[in-house]
Protein backbone atom coordinates (compact mmCIF):
# COMPACT_ATOMS: atom_id res chain seq x y z
CA UNK A 1 0.00 0.00 0.00
CA UNK A 2 1.10 3.36 -0.84
CA UNK A 3 2.32 6.09 1.73
CA UNK A 4 -1.39 7.75 2.69
CA UNK A 5 -2.37 11.30 3.91
CA UNK A 6 -1.26 12.55 6.89
CA UNK A 7 -3.35 15.07 8.94
CA UNK A 8 -1.43 16.33 11.93
CA UNK A 9 -3.89 18.37 14.55
CA UNK A 10 -4.28 19.05 18.45
CA UNK A 11 -7.29 17.72 20.38
CA UNK A 12 -9.36 20.51 20.42
CA UNK A 13 -8.74 24.28 19.56
CA UNK A 14 -10.89 26.22 21.81
CA UNK A 15 -9.04 26.62 25.84
CA UNK A 16 -10.12 30.54 26.31
CA UNK A 17 -10.04 30.14 30.58
CA UNK A 18 -7.85 28.76 33.55
CA UNK A 19 -4.01 27.96 33.59
CA UNK A 20 -3.76 26.83 30.54
CA UNK A 21 -5.66 29.13 28.62
CA UNK A 22 -4.21 29.60 24.81
CA UNK A 23 -4.73 33.04 24.69
CA UNK A 24 -1.82 34.76 24.29
CA UNK A 25 0.16 31.56 23.21
CA UNK A 26 -1.42 30.66 20.02
CA UNK A 27 -4.59 32.61 19.93
CA UNK A 28 -3.54 36.56 19.86
CA UNK A 29 -4.30 37.98 23.41
CA UNK A 30 -6.62 41.00 22.56
CA UNK A 31 -9.02 41.20 19.79
CA UNK A 32 -8.83 37.85 19.36
CA UNK A 33 -10.06 36.34 15.63
CA UNK A 34 -12.98 33.24 15.47
CA UNK A 35 -10.88 30.65 16.73
CA UNK A 36 -11.45 27.89 14.67
CA UNK A 37 -11.07 30.10 11.67
CA UNK A 38 -7.79 30.88 12.88
CA UNK A 39 -6.74 27.69 13.88
CA UNK A 40 -7.58 26.13 10.12
CA UNK A 41 -5.00 28.69 8.70
CA UNK A 42 -2.64 26.30 10.32
CA UNK A 43 -3.73 22.62 10.82
CA UNK A 44 -5.73 20.81 8.16
CA UNK A 45 -7.77 18.77 11.25
CA UNK A 46 -9.05 19.04 15.17
CA UNK A 47 -10.76 16.81 17.40
CA UNK A 48 -14.15 17.79 18.75
CA UNK A 49 -14.20 17.36 22.11
CA UNK A 50 -17.43 19.39 23.27
CA UNK A 51 -19.30 16.48 21.87
CA UNK A 52 -18.10 14.17 24.58
CA UNK A 53 -20.38 16.32 26.85
CA UNK A 54 -23.80 16.23 24.85
CA UNK A 55 -24.33 16.09 21.32
CA UNK A 56 -24.44 19.26 19.65
CA UNK A 57 -27.11 21.42 17.64
CA UNK A 58 -26.94 19.96 14.05
CA UNK A 59 -26.66 24.03 13.00
CA UNK A 60 -23.74 24.22 15.30
CA UNK A 61 -21.75 21.85 13.89
CA UNK A 62 -22.77 23.30 9.94
CA UNK A 63 -21.37 26.50 11.68
CA UNK A 64 -18.46 24.70 12.20
CA UNK A 65 -17.74 23.23 8.47
CA UNK A 66 -18.58 26.67 7.53
CA UNK A 67 -15.75 28.07 9.10
CA UNK A 68 -12.98 26.08 8.00
CA UNK A 69 -11.75 24.88 4.06
CA UNK A 70 -12.17 22.68 1.46
CA UNK A 71 -10.08 19.53 2.91
CA UNK A 72 -10.17 20.16 6.66
CA UNK A 73 -11.25 17.15 8.59
CA UNK A 74 -12.98 16.77 11.67
CA UNK A 75 -13.01 14.16 13.85
CA UNK A 76 -15.83 13.54 16.34
CA UNK A 77 -15.14 12.26 20.29
CA UNK A 78 -17.94 10.00 21.16
CA UNK A 79 -20.56 11.44 23.45
CA UNK A 80 -19.66 9.91 27.32
CA UNK A 81 -23.30 8.48 27.69
CA UNK A 82 -22.06 5.80 25.59
CA UNK A 83 -18.38 5.71 26.80
CA UNK A 84 -18.09 7.24 30.42
CA UNK A 85 -21.47 6.41 32.31
CA UNK A 86 -20.53 7.10 35.85
CA UNK A 87 -19.29 10.23 34.68
CA UNK A 88 -22.55 11.43 32.69
CA UNK A 89 -24.33 10.26 35.56
CA UNK A 90 -22.46 12.39 37.91
CA UNK A 91 -22.73 15.68 35.86
CA UNK A 92 -26.38 15.12 35.18
CA UNK A 93 -27.79 12.82 37.98
CA UNK A 94 -29.74 10.80 35.50
CA UNK A 95 -28.90 7.43 34.63
CA UNK A 96 -27.01 6.32 31.76
CA UNK A 97 -29.33 3.88 30.01
CA UNK A 98 -28.58 3.75 26.39
CA UNK A 99 -31.54 4.21 23.99
CA UNK A 100 -31.90 4.30 20.48
CA UNK A 101 -33.12 7.89 20.97
CA UNK A 102 -29.42 8.46 22.04
CA UNK A 103 -28.15 6.92 18.84
CA UNK A 104 -30.19 8.79 16.58
CA UNK A 105 -29.72 11.88 18.64
CA UNK A 106 -26.14 11.80 18.24
CA UNK A 107 -26.29 10.85 14.55
CA UNK A 108 -28.30 13.74 13.55
CA UNK A 109 -25.85 16.39 15.12
CA UNK A 110 -22.94 15.51 13.40
CA UNK A 111 -24.57 14.52 10.10
CA UNK A 112 -23.45 18.42 8.65
CA UNK A 113 -20.14 17.18 8.41
CA UNK A 114 -20.54 14.19 7.09
CA UNK A 115 -22.25 15.49 4.81
CA UNK A 116 -19.87 18.21 4.06
CA UNK A 117 -17.28 15.80 3.23
CA UNK A 118 -15.76 17.09 6.56
CA UNK A 119 -16.00 14.61 8.82
CA UNK A 120 -12.83 12.24 9.22
CA UNK A 121 -13.64 9.85 12.04
CA UNK A 122 -15.47 8.93 15.41
CA UNK A 123 -13.33 8.52 18.54
CA UNK A 124 -14.87 6.61 21.25
CA UNK A 125 -12.48 7.08 24.20
CA UNK A 126 -12.93 5.06 27.34
CA UNK A 127 -11.67 5.40 30.88
CA UNK A 128 -8.75 3.16 32.28
CA UNK A 129 -11.34 1.69 34.20
CA UNK A 130 -12.94 0.42 31.18
CA UNK A 131 -11.65 -3.72 31.12
CA UNK A 132 -11.45 -6.44 29.16
CA UNK A 133 -14.46 -8.78 30.67
CA UNK A 134 -17.93 -9.44 29.21
CA UNK A 135 -19.22 -6.35 29.36
CA UNK A 136 -16.77 -4.56 27.97
CA UNK A 137 -16.92 -7.18 24.93
CA UNK A 138 -20.67 -6.05 24.75
CA UNK A 139 -20.28 -2.46 24.70
CA UNK A 140 -17.93 -2.49 22.36
CA UNK A 141 -19.56 -4.66 20.45
CA UNK A 142 -22.56 -2.30 20.35
CA UNK A 143 -20.67 0.60 19.55
CA UNK A 144 -19.15 -0.96 16.36
CA UNK A 145 -22.83 -1.83 15.39
CA UNK A 146 -24.84 1.78 16.26
CA UNK A 147 -21.35 3.81 14.63
CA UNK A 148 -19.71 1.34 12.03
CA UNK A 149 -21.33 3.62 8.93
CA UNK A 150 -18.34 5.75 10.14
CA UNK A 151 -14.51 5.54 10.61
CA UNK A 152 -14.75 4.30 14.01
CA UNK A 153 -11.14 4.67 16.40
CA UNK A 154 -11.62 2.91 19.98
CA UNK A 155 -9.13 4.47 22.43
CA UNK A 156 -8.76 1.54 25.19
CA UNK A 157 -6.71 2.32 28.31
CA UNK A 158 -6.21 -0.98 30.13
CA UNK A 159 -3.49 -3.66 29.41
CA UNK A 160 -6.49 -6.51 29.62
CA UNK A 161 -7.14 -5.66 26.03
CA UNK A 162 -3.95 -5.48 24.20
CA UNK A 163 -2.97 -8.40 26.55
CA UNK A 164 -5.70 -10.28 24.42
CA UNK A 165 -4.95 -11.44 21.13
CA UNK A 166 -8.63 -11.19 20.14
CA UNK A 167 -8.98 -8.13 20.75
CA UNK A 168 -6.86 -7.06 17.77
CA UNK A 169 -8.91 -9.33 15.77
CA UNK A 170 -12.01 -8.13 16.66
CA UNK A 171 -11.16 -4.39 15.39
CA UNK A 172 -9.62 -5.76 12.18
CA UNK A 173 -12.90 -7.63 11.14
CA UNK A 174 -15.03 -5.03 11.76
CA UNK A 175 -12.67 -1.91 10.45
CA UNK A 176 -11.90 -0.23 12.94
CA UNK A 177 -8.91 1.65 14.10
CA UNK A 178 -7.07 0.68 17.64
CA UNK A 179 -6.08 4.38 18.34
CA UNK A 180 -2.25 4.30 19.55
CA UNK A 181 -1.74 6.43 22.62
CA UNK A 182 1.46 8.03 24.23
CA UNK A 183 0.99 8.60 28.05
CA UNK A 184 2.58 7.97 31.01
CA UNK A 185 3.18 4.01 31.64
CA UNK A 186 1.52 2.47 35.04
CA UNK A 187 1.19 -1.26 35.79
CA UNK A 188 -2.15 -1.10 34.45
CA UNK A 189 -1.52 0.75 30.88
CA UNK A 190 -2.27 -0.71 27.64
CA UNK A 191 1.05 -1.88 25.47
CA UNK A 192 3.28 1.23 24.04
CA UNK A 193 2.33 -0.49 20.57
CA UNK A 194 -1.11 -1.69 19.71
CA UNK A 195 -1.94 -3.70 16.24
CA UNK A 196 -3.26 -1.63 13.47
CA UNK A 197 -6.39 -2.89 12.37
CA UNK A 198 -7.87 -0.91 9.85
CA UNK A 199 -6.92 1.31 6.78
CA UNK A 200 -7.25 4.44 9.13
CA UNK A 201 -4.13 4.85 11.52
CA UNK A 202 -5.22 7.13 14.86
CA UNK A 203 -2.62 8.55 17.09
CA UNK A 204 -3.42 10.51 20.19
CA UNK A 205 -0.19 12.18 22.41
CA UNK A 206 -1.49 13.16 25.86
CA UNK A 207 1.84 13.81 27.16
CA UNK A 208 4.60 11.83 29.74
CA UNK A 209 3.82 13.70 32.63
CA UNK A 210 4.13 10.80 34.62
CA UNK A 211 4.55 12.74 38.28
CA UNK A 212 1.45 14.67 38.45
CA UNK A 213 -0.73 12.39 36.21
CA UNK A 214 -2.99 11.32 38.94
CA UNK A 215 -2.97 13.82 41.02
CA UNK A 216 -2.73 16.74 38.75
CA UNK A 217 -5.73 18.39 37.65
CA UNK A 218 -7.59 18.63 33.71
CA UNK A 219 -5.33 21.44 32.51
CA UNK A 220 -2.00 20.54 34.77
CA UNK A 221 -2.04 16.77 33.78
CA UNK A 222 -1.28 18.13 30.43
CA UNK A 223 1.44 20.05 30.98
CA UNK A 224 4.39 18.15 28.91
CA UNK A 225 6.44 19.95 25.77
CA UNK A 226 7.43 16.71 23.90
CA UNK A 227 10.96 17.30 23.25
CA UNK A 228 12.74 17.65 19.74
CA UNK A 229 14.38 13.81 20.24
CA UNK A 230 10.27 12.82 21.62
CA UNK A 231 8.80 14.49 18.40
CA UNK A 232 11.61 12.78 15.89
CA UNK A 233 10.70 9.51 17.98
CA UNK A 234 6.84 10.18 17.35
CA UNK A 235 7.39 11.45 13.68
CA UNK A 236 9.15 8.12 13.07
CA UNK A 237 6.12 6.01 14.44
CA UNK A 238 3.55 8.19 11.93
CA UNK A 239 6.08 7.52 9.20
CA UNK A 240 6.04 3.74 9.61
CA UNK A 241 1.84 3.38 10.36
CA UNK A 242 1.32 5.95 6.90
CA UNK A 243 2.88 3.69 4.58
CA UNK A 244 0.59 1.05 6.19
CA UNK A 245 -2.98 3.17 6.22
CA UNK A 246 -4.42 4.96 3.66
CA UNK A 247 -5.17 7.86 6.04
CA UNK A 248 -3.54 8.68 9.54
CA UNK A 249 -4.78 11.19 11.82
CA UNK A 250 -1.96 12.31 15.01
CA UNK A 251 -3.54 14.68 17.55
CA UNK A 252 -2.10 16.32 20.59
CA UNK A 253 -3.88 16.31 23.82
CA UNK A 254 -0.90 18.36 26.34
CA UNK A 255 -2.94 21.56 25.90
CA UNK A 256 -1.36 23.43 28.80
CA UNK A 257 -0.89 26.90 27.81
CA UNK A 258 -0.80 25.86 23.90
CA UNK A 259 2.00 23.33 23.78
CA UNK A 260 -0.43 21.07 21.73
CA UNK A 261 -0.67 23.33 18.84
CA UNK A 262 3.63 24.33 19.18
CA UNK A 263 3.99 20.22 19.11
CA UNK A 264 1.87 19.69 16.37
CA UNK A 265 3.63 22.37 14.07
CA UNK A 266 6.73 20.50 15.43
CA UNK A 267 5.76 17.13 13.56
CA UNK A 268 4.70 19.24 10.80
CA UNK A 269 7.60 20.32 10.41
CA UNK A 270 9.53 16.43 10.80
CA UNK A 271 7.49 14.85 8.61
CA UNK A 272 7.90 17.77 6.05
CA UNK A 273 4.21 17.86 5.26
CA UNK A 274 3.14 21.14 3.57
CA UNK A 275 3.07 24.45 6.22
CA UNK A 276 2.04 27.41 4.39
CA UNK A 277 1.83 29.50 7.23
CA UNK A 278 3.44 29.23 10.83
CA UNK A 279 2.08 30.32 13.88
CA UNK A 280 3.71 32.65 16.02
CA UNK A 281 3.77 31.54 19.49
CA UNK A 282 4.40 33.72 22.47
CA UNK A 283 7.30 31.62 24.37
CA UNK A 284 6.33 29.13 27.41
CA UNK A 285 8.68 26.47 28.20
CA UNK A 286 8.65 24.02 30.62
CA UNK A 287 11.44 25.64 33.01
CA UNK A 288 9.32 28.63 33.32
CA UNK A 289 6.58 27.22 35.19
Amino acid sequence: MAQGEIFVGTSGWSYPKGEGTWNGYFYPAKHGPDELTYYSRFFRTVEINSTFYHPPDPRIAQSWANRVPDGFLFTVKLWQKFTHPKMYEKSTGEIASISQDDITLFCRSIEPLAKTGKLGALLAQFPPSFTNDNLGKQIIRGLITYFGKYHLALELRHRSWSDDPATAQLLQDSHVAWVQIDEPKFHTSLAETVPQTSEMTYFRFHGRNKETWWKGNVETRYCYLYSVSEIKELADKIRLASEQSRITFAFFNNHWKAYAPRNATDIVKALDLPLSVLPLFQETLPAEE
